[in-house]
């Protein structure tokens, strides 16, 4: 269901559900453990979290048992009840590592940037990750382990020994019968021994998980990657760095197509760049994507190889009175998102969140006002360059939702025809006012604020 002016949006109560990890108060805040982006698998069954170090974590979904049999009165039961996503840990793995570019003297962070889901198989997952400039696509696979509790000692008769002589290569001689079993043991290969001792409890399984790297992205981007988007016919994906835009396919990481170049001939008028990019989620010929001069372009990419006249140009015009030395910095879009059905475009700026449809471009169909309250305070917020910080958006599965973050540890959600405008305030205690956010198809919210990876904390809110 996407969202329309007359369809009224169910007044929601948001409980919090979940921290994920352990908090550890007397162990300091390192910078590598610091959460860069978050990321759930399109059903909700998966959350990827990457940090500053390199590292991505994964979470699985575990409250959802298939296996359980029950009467139809018990089934239909749980269909009514509400059910908070519970989520446990799965496994975790170095996705990048510090690197240095010798041509141009730069060390390369190993930070994740963006992380994306690929797409998820039973047991198998793909996942897209970033730093700021080599991408790389993951494949996590678990394997079935059987856990064997207790075994008893094996038997090592004459009888055992004499019945094995016939099936080993290379003793078909005869021996001494009091130096057969000193003579078998000899040379009997090690695979075709018994073992000798078994304890009653095997322990020390190791992780069922296994990560491995199947393609390498890189070379690419002379600046650094700000976002990167699945294409919805799962065999290409972009990423965007400041002035280009690259279309890749997932089985070639040595070439790739510049489809957007914004970068002039002369690097003093420039006067754009590119912030966001994203692909449309039904039809594969359609990119949007962002810039610091508030436009959000609408591209088809069967019209020319190199896209650079865009088939749709989305901008709201303020009035003249509004405007000011400050309005050119707030009015930069920093994210994008298209709504699930396609017809919809979700924006963000530093002020405000806005709604566009993408039958109409020239004003949007809502503006969900968040910074409104910091317009007097802009000059200050310049000097100390809060005015340049960058903010995400997502919205909820059924399209009626929306939510963005803000300063103190402020989540804002927005539920347009509810006849709430300045929406619903969360407030998450922490001593961190870097967060980011994803919402899962189940109406399920991620807030992630910055500590210890291994033992990091990720906040939950569901409806109730």
């Amino acid at each position: 269901m996407a969202y329309s002016d007359s369809a009224p949006s169910v007044p929601l109560r948001w409980n919090f559900s979940q921290v994920l990890g352990q908090q550890l108060p007397s162990e300091p805040l390192q910078n590598d453990d610091i959460i860069t982006t978050v990321a759930f698998e399109k059903r909700g069954d998966y959350l990827a979290v990457g940090d500053r170090g390199g590292r991505i974590v994964i979470f699985e979904r575990d409250d959802r048992n298939t296996n359980v049999s029950s009467n139809r009165r018990d089934l239909e039961q749980r269909d009514f009840a509400l059910r908070h996503p519970k989520f446990r840990y799965k496994t975790e793995f170095q996705s990048h590592e510090p690197e240095f570019d010798c041509l141009k003297s730069v060390e390369i962070e190993e930070k994740i940037n963006k992380v994306r889901w690929w797409m998820t198989h039973d047991n198998l997952q793909f996942i897209l990750s970033t730093n700021d400039k080599t991408i790389k696509l993951w494949k996590v696979k678990e394997y079935k382990v059987k856990h064997v509790k207790e075994m008893a000692p094996p038997l090592c008769s004459e009888n055992m020994l004499l019945a094995e002589r016939s099936f080993v290569p290379g003793l078909e001689t005869t021996s001494a019968a009091n130096g057969y079993r000193l003579e078998w043991i000899e040379k009997t290969p090690q695979n075709h021994l018994p073992p000798q001792d078994v304890d009653s409890e095997i322990g020390g399984i190791e992780n069922p998980f296994r990560s491995k790297c199947q393609k390498v992205y890189a070379s690419a981007h002379s600046f650094n990657i700000n976002s990167i988007s699945n294409n919805s016919d799962y065999e290409t994906f972009v990423s965007a760095d400041d002035l280009r835009i690259n279309l890749w396919n997932l089985e070639v990481s040595d070439q790739c197509f510049n489809i957007i170049d914004m970068k002039p001939s002369n690097m003093e008028d420039l006067t754009e760049v590119i912030t966001s990019a994203e692909f449309h989620p039904l039809h594969c010929n359609l990119l949007a994507y962002s810039s610091s001069q508030g436009l959000i372009r609408l591209s088809d990419l069967r019209h020319a190889a190199i896209c650079d006249h865009a088939s749709r140009i989305f901008q709201h015009r303020e009035s003249n009175g509004s405007k000011s030395f400050f309005t050119e910095i707030t009015s930069s879009i920093s994210d994008i998102k298209f709504l699930n059905d396609g017809q919809h475009l979700l924006s963000r700026n530093y002020m405000n969140m806005k709604l566009w449809d993408m039958r109409r471009e020239s004003s949007p169909v809502a503006i969900f006002k968040i910074h409104e309250h910091l317009r007097p305070k802009l000059r200050e917020l310049y000097n100390n360059d809060c005015i340049f910080d960058k903010f995400g958006c997502c919205f909820s599965g059924d399209g009626l939702h929306f939510a963005s973050g803000s300063y103190s540890n402020l989540l804002r959600i927005f539920s347009p025809g509810s006849g709430r405008e300045e929406g619903i305030k969360l407030e998450i205690r922490g001593n961190s006012d870097r967060y980011t956010f994803c919402w899962s198809y189940s109406l399920q919210f991620s807030w992630s604020l910055g500590s210890r990876l291994r033992c990091h904390r990720s906040y939950y809110w569901t409806r109730v």
